[in-house]
């Protein structure tokens, strides 16, 4: 396995002359995509409608081509399920990855052509491991197994005729993988495409527990959930004594720092290392590429063109939207993409701000729908992840999971308030201080919070509910939304999550 492992690490390091070649000419590289994105699709019934073959800039593309959001791509993209063709992509899409909905009660069903498949996610994936080995010369990841925790597949509900498939954009990545990819990794491929998720996580755990895992890449929500339950089969203190040769978790689709703590007592080791990856539905979009930095690198070559709104612009009817060579450095845009997979000027519901512009690196600072903003405070996932993080760390408590909600005014004397529910595989050693160091940490990094807190003129402390681990587990499945890639909403502007958590506690 030495001689594999040192032959798969050469040619996995190969790719760092193209990485360096974006990185050097980010904007020449990014106008080179959004033209062969325009070419290839001049002829499609978007292209055509869209006056594609008339564009002739940027600046051509911006006023000639509207903005979308999905319910405004919905009649193109339900159509394309149907079997139509060359309605916004000019090959024939049998893929589509079904969303999460954490942006809307509805499904989201997301065209995934062979392009985007290959040039978008397969690249990504591939780069996460050339940076990697990059990083890490001495890495011995080609020694043994990747496990790979992903979702499921389903038949396409607009096609009777089985032409094209949905499912979770990780089960179809893994659905296509070749064969050597495939030889690779673990659990079996019909194991790691079941739909009924605890009998999954079962067989998931009895598959893979013999196996020499060196690599892990998931959620950590669920990740978590499976190595608990191969600790206990195996009756091991930690995961270590079950794969020693372990030394490396990708992961992604949410924050890791309230993670680190209980990633810390399942693999006990200062060898261990971890990587962010931001890939999504819609596409794969950046890396983290250096050991000790969480920023990401975003990917310019991957057939998605970047576009970004600052968040103060984003209510407006017709907001400014920028390219990449006119961010700022920690200003606080919402994401938007035209992709080789059909979605143009596509509103993808994440906000991003950037950390470096030599590269362009970014942060993932949350959603434009999950925030709390009732009383003009301005918090977003970032925020909370932070302040989370430190209360937890400063009370030696290790958290699962957690929601938060605003508490509206209730008559003329009354005040607001943040209503949150945290779920703890270790409770805090003191929970008054956990509060107290959460709503300071709030107020440290937003003013806004702070402005609102100021001796409780606008918003009282919040109130915090200490819950046991399972409760969020139990709502997810009462919602049809356990495992896969469905996750926790951090944050809500309305309480439509949190009563729903509370009525089970």
């Amino acid at each position: 396995m030495e001689v594999v492992n040192t032959f798969m690490t050469w040619i996995f390091k190969n790719r760092m002359g193209q990485i360096e070649n974006f990185k050097e000419n980010p904007i020449e590289v990014q106008r080179e995509i959004l033209n062969e994105l325009i070419d290839r699709a001049k002829k499609t019934e978007f292209g055509i409608k869209n006056g594609f073959s008339k564009i002739r800039s940027y600046a051509d593309f911006a006023k000639q081509v509207p903005l979308y959001d999905y319910e405004e791509m919905t009649p193109y993209i339900e159509r394309t399920m149907k079997g139509a063709e060359n309605v916004i992509w000019p090959e024939e899409i049998n893929w589509f990855s079904k969303s999460s909905g954490t942006t809307a009660n509805r499904s989201k069903y997301i065209p995934v052509s062979q392009e985007s498949l290959e040039d978008c996610h397969f690249k990504g994936g591939k780069d996460m491991l050339s940076l990697y080995v990059n990083n890490y010369p001495d890495s011995k990841l080609f020694s043994g197994k990747s496990l790979s925790i992903g979702g499921s597949l389903g038949d396409n509900p607009f096609d009777k005729n089985g032409n094209a498939k949905v499912g979770d954009i990780s089960a179809i990545i893994m659905e296509n993988l070749p064969l050597w990819v495939q030889f690779a990794r673990t659990p079996s491929l019909d194991t790691a495409l079941m739909s009924e998720w605890e009998e999954k996580i079962e067989k998931m755990a009895r598959e893979i527990m013999e196996e020499n895992v060196v690599s892990i890449s998931g959620v950590p929500t669920w990740t978590i959930v499976l190595l608990q339950r191969i600790m206990d089969i195996k009756g091991a203190k930690n995961i270590l004594e079950v794969w020693p040769n372990l030394e490396v978790f990708f992961h992604g689709a949410v924050a890791f720092g309230p993670y680190k703590k209980l990633f810390r007592e399942l693999i006990p080791s200062d060898k261990m290392r971890y990587m962010e990856t931001y890939n999504a539905s819609e596409g794969f979009f950046a890396i983290q590429d250096q050991p000790d930095s969480e920023d990401l690198l975003l990917m310019l070559d991957y057939g998605i063109f970047f576009e970004f709104i600052p968040m103060e612009e984003w209510d407006n009817e017709n907001p400014i939207v920028i390219p990449l060579e006119a961010v700022e450095l920690g200003k606080n845009y919402a994401l938007v993409i035209t992709t080789n997979g059909g979605l143009w000027r596509y509103k993808i519901g994440d906000t991003v701000k950037f950390t470096s512009i030599k590269p362009y690196r970014i942060k993932i600072t949350g959603r434009t729908k999950h925030f709390i903003n009732a009383f003009g405070e301005e918090v977003i996932v970032e925020n909370a992840e932070k302040a989370i993080q430190t209360a937890a760390e400063a009370t030696g408590a290790t958290i699962t999971n957690f929601t938060a909600a605003p508490v509206y005014f209730d008559g003329s004397k009354s005040k607001g308030a943040h209503e949150w529910v945290v779920e703890f595989r270790s409770m805090p050693s003191d929970n008054d201080r956990f509060a107290f160091l959460l709503d300071q940490t709030l107020r440290e990094i937003n003013s806004d919070y702070d402005a609102k807190r100021y001796r409780d003129i606008a918003l009282n402390a919040p109130k915090i509910h200490f819950v046991a681990e399972g409760v969020f587990e139990k709502w997810m499945k009462s919602r049809g939304k356990l495992g896969g890639q469905n996750k926790v909403p951090r944050l809500s502007n309305t309480r439509e999550y949190i009563d729903e958590v509370l009525k089970l506690l």
